[in-house]
């Protein structure tokens, strides 16, 4: 198979400051075929996020220092690194508070091994469809945007040349096209001279005053 053509490992970030179940949860998903990140605290899981962001972190709720809780908020203020919790049987609120910050998933301990792939599979998928909502989110944001600025800046060639709303798109389109580039490019240029003729033209008005 050409190497170009093999798609690489999903990585796992595990956050926990239990050491032996640090190292069952890494092996149970080595061998399921995931990379693994490993870290004790979360001060260190912020090292390792910074030297390559997961795909998918499983973060302890209760750790000395900062907590799992403290670490998602950080997460998700600076970040775009999906997460799960995993907190003790019989914690009544960890569930309300991994919906409130934004979980992708919660485990329970002691972990099921059984229950732990579908739990990671799920957590994957619902992180992969909140990336592509965000993606759409950004294309729309941005296409909406340049509709703006392409809008405003026929509204200018209209005024600047007694002219109507489809000539002046056009006559913008065609002088785009015509310099291999994009409408909402050239109208963001426009837009940006007629800004400093503006700016020139108080100066002057200014200067005559004195």
């Amino acid at each position: 198979m050409p190497l170009s053509s093999v798609s690489p490992k999903r990585l796992i970030l595990i956050v926990d400051d239990d050491p032996l179940l640090l190292d069952f949860l890494g092996e149970v998903l080595s061998h399921a075929g995931y990379d693994v990140a490993k870290a004790p605290s979360a001060e260190q899981a912020l090292q390792a996020i910074a030297q390559r962001e997961p795909d998918l972190a499983l973060l302890d709720i209760h750790m000395p220092g900062m907590n799992g809780l403290e670490l998602a908020k950080q997460l998700h203020a600076t970040s775009s690194v999906p997460f799960m919790f995993l907190s003790g049987r019989g914690d009544a609120d960890a569930g309300k508070q991994a919906a409130s910050y934004g979980a992708v998933g919660f485990l329970v301990k002691p972990v099921d091994e059984k229950q732990l792939m579908p739990a990671f599979a799920a957590g994957l998928a619902r992180a992969d469809e909140i990336r592509q909502l965000r993606r759409t989110e950004l294309n729309l944001n941005a296409a909406l945007a340049a509709g703006r600025e392409t809008s405003l800046a026929v509204g200018l060639l209209m005024c600047k040349f007694q002219t109507d709303r489809n000539t002046a798109f056009e006559v913008l389109r065609d002088h785009a096209r015509s310099n291999r580039r994009k409408v909402n490019e050239v109208a963001d240029q426009l837009l940006a001279a007629e800004e400093t003729l503006n700016s020139l033209h108080g100066a002057f008005n200014n200067r005559l005053k004195k």
